[in-house]
């Protein structure tokens, strides 16, 4: 026995956001990254982010971003301008 088929609908007073509306996830945009233990680049080197790797980031800080590496389970800080959120387009 299946799963009844989700509505297109939302309920009343609900947000619809549409994936590609959505910030695509997190990418590498460098050959490897420094994970940090604090958001400062003078902050002792915990680990490094390679691009591949599967992790979370949240923004935090300034320019910084928290990330966890879920390849190598290290969690820390690295810059923003190593790492950026991918985009989707709808064509719809």
């Amino acid at each position: 026995m299946s799963a009844p088929a989700a509505s297109a609908t939302a309920p009343s007073g609900a947000t619809v956001t549409r994936p590609c509306e959505q910030p695509g996830p997190w990418n590498v945009h460098a050959s490897a990254v420094t994970i940090r233990a604090k958001a400062s680049a003078k902050a002792t080197a915990v680990g490094i982010l390679y691009p591949g790797h599967d992790f979370t980031a949240h923004p935090a800080a300034g320019n910084w971003v928290a990330v966890t590496d879920h390849s190598t389970g290290v969690s820390g800080f690295v810059s923003g301008t190593y790492v950026y959120r991918g985009t989707r387009i709808c064509l719809d």
